[in-house]
Protein backbone atom coordinates (compact mmCIF):
# COMPACT_ATOMS: atom_id res chain seq x y z
CA UNK A 1 0.00 0.00 0.00
CA UNK A 2 1.38 3.12 -0.77
CA UNK A 3 1.50 6.08 1.90
CA UNK A 4 -0.96 8.26 -0.08
CA UNK A 5 -3.39 5.74 0.22
CA UNK A 6 -2.91 4.94 4.02
CA UNK A 7 -3.03 8.56 4.69
CA UNK A 8 -6.09 9.01 2.80
CA UNK A 9 -7.17 5.87 4.89
CA UNK A 10 -6.34 6.91 7.79
CA UNK A 11 -8.35 10.17 7.76
CA UNK A 12 -11.21 8.34 6.81
CA UNK A 13 -11.23 8.80 2.86
CA UNK A 14 -12.40 7.05 -0.17
CA UNK A 15 -11.13 7.31 -3.41
CA UNK A 16 -12.79 6.66 -6.56
CA UNK A 17 -11.19 6.43 -9.80
CA UNK A 18 -12.62 4.71 -12.82
CA UNK A 19 -11.82 6.60 -15.98
CA UNK A 20 -9.20 5.78 -18.23
CA UNK A 21 -5.66 7.55 -17.79
CA UNK A 22 -5.37 9.32 -20.68
CA UNK A 23 -2.18 11.07 -21.74
CA UNK A 24 -3.60 14.28 -22.15
CA UNK A 25 -6.72 15.22 -19.91
CA UNK A 26 -8.58 17.48 -17.99
CA UNK A 27 -9.37 16.98 -14.52
CA UNK A 28 -12.24 19.62 -13.70
CA UNK A 29 -11.99 19.31 -10.00
CA UNK A 30 -14.57 21.17 -7.92
CA UNK A 31 -16.26 21.84 -5.37
CA UNK A 32 -13.43 23.98 -4.71
CA UNK A 33 -13.72 25.56 -1.30
CA UNK A 34 -10.97 24.86 1.30
CA UNK A 35 -7.35 24.88 0.95
CA UNK A 36 -7.55 21.03 2.31
CA UNK A 37 -8.95 20.37 -1.23
CA UNK A 38 -5.25 20.42 -2.98
CA UNK A 39 -3.71 18.35 -0.52
CA UNK A 40 -6.66 15.75 -0.65
CA UNK A 41 -6.81 15.74 -4.55
CA UNK A 42 -2.91 15.51 -4.99
CA UNK A 43 -3.26 12.60 -2.15
CA UNK A 44 -6.31 10.71 -4.26
CA UNK A 45 -4.34 10.76 -7.47
CA UNK A 46 -1.30 9.92 -6.21
CA UNK A 47 -2.84 6.70 -4.50
CA UNK A 48 -4.18 4.93 -7.73
CA UNK A 49 -0.60 5.70 -9.49
CA UNK A 50 -1.57 8.54 -11.24
CA UNK A 51 -0.14 12.37 -11.43
CA UNK A 52 -1.57 15.67 -12.44
CA UNK A 53 -0.35 18.78 -13.06
CA UNK A 54 -2.47 22.13 -11.34
CA UNK A 55 -3.19 25.89 -11.78
CA UNK A 56 -2.17 27.66 -8.72
CA UNK A 57 -2.44 31.43 -7.86
CA UNK A 58 1.22 32.87 -8.57
CA UNK A 59 1.52 34.31 -5.18
CA UNK A 60 1.99 30.74 -3.77
CA UNK A 61 5.00 30.22 -5.65
CA UNK A 62 7.31 31.83 -3.01
CA UNK A 63 10.36 30.09 -1.58
CA UNK A 64 10.22 26.93 -0.07
CA UNK A 65 6.69 26.25 -1.67
CA UNK A 66 6.88 27.34 -5.28
CA UNK A 67 9.97 24.62 -5.32
CA UNK A 68 7.79 21.78 -4.75
CA UNK A 69 4.73 22.92 -6.44
CA UNK A 70 6.29 23.49 -9.20
CA UNK A 71 8.50 19.97 -8.69
CA UNK A 72 4.46 18.29 -8.10
CA UNK A 73 3.45 19.95 -11.50
CA UNK A 74 2.11 23.33 -10.37
CA UNK A 75 1.81 25.76 -12.88
CA UNK A 76 2.22 29.07 -11.79
CA UNK A 77 -0.87 31.79 -13.19
CA UNK A 78 -0.45 34.98 -13.12
CA UNK A 79 -3.97 37.18 -12.49
CA UNK A 80 -4.30 39.97 -15.28
CA UNK A 81 -1.86 39.13 -16.92
CA UNK A 82 -2.21 40.13 -20.35
CA UNK A 83 0.42 39.17 -22.79
CA UNK A 84 -1.19 35.94 -23.34
CA UNK A 85 -4.76 34.52 -22.32
CA UNK A 86 -3.82 31.29 -19.80
CA UNK A 87 -6.29 29.59 -22.26
CA UNK A 88 -4.33 29.99 -25.29
CA UNK A 89 -1.62 29.33 -22.78
CA UNK A 90 -2.67 26.25 -21.97
CA UNK A 91 -3.76 25.13 -25.34
CA UNK A 92 -0.14 25.24 -26.28
CA UNK A 93 1.46 23.00 -23.82
CA UNK A 94 -1.64 20.30 -24.59
CA UNK A 95 -0.46 20.87 -28.25
CA UNK A 96 2.97 19.66 -27.25
CA UNK A 97 3.75 15.93 -27.57
CA UNK A 98 4.79 15.68 -23.85
CA UNK A 99 2.08 13.78 -21.65
CA UNK A 100 -0.30 16.45 -19.76
CA UNK A 101 -2.57 15.70 -17.14
CA UNK A 102 -4.06 19.18 -15.32
CA UNK A 103 -6.48 19.41 -12.55
CA UNK A 104 -8.76 22.69 -12.92
CA UNK A 105 -11.25 23.90 -10.46
CA UNK A 106 -13.81 25.75 -12.55
CA UNK A 107 -14.82 28.52 -9.76
CA UNK A 108 -11.10 29.53 -9.97
CA UNK A 109 -11.45 31.02 -6.25
CA UNK A 110 -12.08 28.83 -2.98
CA UNK A 111 -14.84 31.75 -2.17
CA UNK A 112 -18.65 30.69 -3.43
CA UNK A 113 -18.98 32.49 -6.58
CA UNK A 114 -22.31 31.66 -9.29
CA UNK A 115 -19.94 32.67 -12.49
CA UNK A 116 -18.03 29.53 -13.07
CA UNK A 117 -14.59 29.95 -15.49
CA UNK A 118 -15.10 28.23 -18.91
CA UNK A 119 -11.53 28.05 -19.40
CA UNK A 120 -11.19 24.17 -19.14
CA UNK A 121 -14.31 23.83 -21.34
CA UNK A 122 -12.32 26.19 -24.24
CA UNK A 123 -9.12 24.22 -23.78
CA UNK A 124 -10.39 21.00 -23.89
CA UNK A 125 -12.34 21.53 -27.20
CA UNK A 126 -9.89 24.02 -28.71
CA UNK A 127 -6.63 20.87 -27.37
CA UNK A 128 -9.18 17.86 -28.40
CA UNK A 129 -8.40 16.85 -25.31
CA UNK A 130 -10.97 14.85 -22.67
CA UNK A 131 -12.49 16.38 -19.18
CA UNK A 132 -12.83 13.42 -16.20
CA UNK A 133 -15.19 15.31 -14.12
CA UNK A 134 -13.65 15.14 -10.29
CA UNK A 135 -15.30 15.81 -7.40
CA UNK A 136 -14.38 16.14 -3.67
CA UNK A 137 -17.37 15.22 -1.21
CA UNK A 138 -16.97 15.85 2.42
CA UNK A 139 -20.00 14.31 3.91
CA UNK A 140 -19.00 11.02 2.59
CA UNK A 141 -15.57 11.58 2.82
CA UNK A 142 -14.80 10.40 -0.92
CA UNK A 143 -12.84 11.85 -3.86
CA UNK A 144 -14.17 10.16 -7.22
CA UNK A 145 -12.88 10.47 -10.97
CA UNK A 146 -15.74 8.76 -13.06
CA UNK A 147 -17.54 10.23 -15.34
CA UNK A 148 -15.99 11.86 -18.45
CA UNK A 149 -17.29 14.75 -20.04
CA UNK A 150 -17.36 15.94 -23.91
CA UNK A 151 -18.33 19.64 -24.29
CA UNK A 152 -20.60 20.56 -27.15
CA UNK A 153 -19.09 23.80 -28.28
CA UNK A 154 -22.60 25.39 -26.48
CA UNK A 155 -20.81 27.23 -23.52
CA UNK A 156 -23.85 27.66 -21.56
CA UNK A 157 -25.15 23.90 -22.00
CA UNK A 158 -22.01 22.82 -21.26
CA UNK A 159 -21.28 24.83 -18.34
CA UNK A 160 -25.12 24.02 -17.03
CA UNK A 161 -24.41 20.48 -17.68
CA UNK A 162 -21.27 20.65 -15.04
CA UNK A 163 -22.93 22.53 -12.50
CA UNK A 164 -25.62 19.77 -12.99
CA UNK A 165 -23.65 17.07 -12.26
CA UNK A 166 -21.31 18.89 -8.66
CA UNK A 167 -24.56 19.81 -7.35
CA UNK A 168 -25.16 16.48 -5.42
CA UNK A 169 -21.36 17.33 -4.07
CA UNK A 170 -20.92 19.28 -0.85
CA UNK A 171 -17.48 21.05 -0.13
CA UNK A 172 -15.77 21.39 3.01
CA UNK A 173 -17.85 24.90 3.71
CA UNK A 174 -21.05 23.90 2.34
CA UNK A 175 -22.52 27.65 1.96
CA UNK A 176 -19.87 27.98 -0.44
CA UNK A 177 -20.78 25.53 -3.28
CA UNK A 178 -22.52 27.85 -5.44
CA UNK A 179 -24.00 25.11 -8.53
CA UNK A 180 -26.95 26.56 -9.48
Amino acid sequence: MNICKKLLDLAGWKVEVTVPDYQKMIYCVAPHTSNWDFLLCELAIRSVGRTAGFLMKSSWFFFPLGSLFRALGGVPVERGNKRQSLTEFLVGRFREPAPLRLAITPEGTRRGTRQWHTGFLRIAREAGVPICLAAVDYPSKTISATEMFEPTGDMEADMAAVKRFYSSYTGKYPDQCLTD
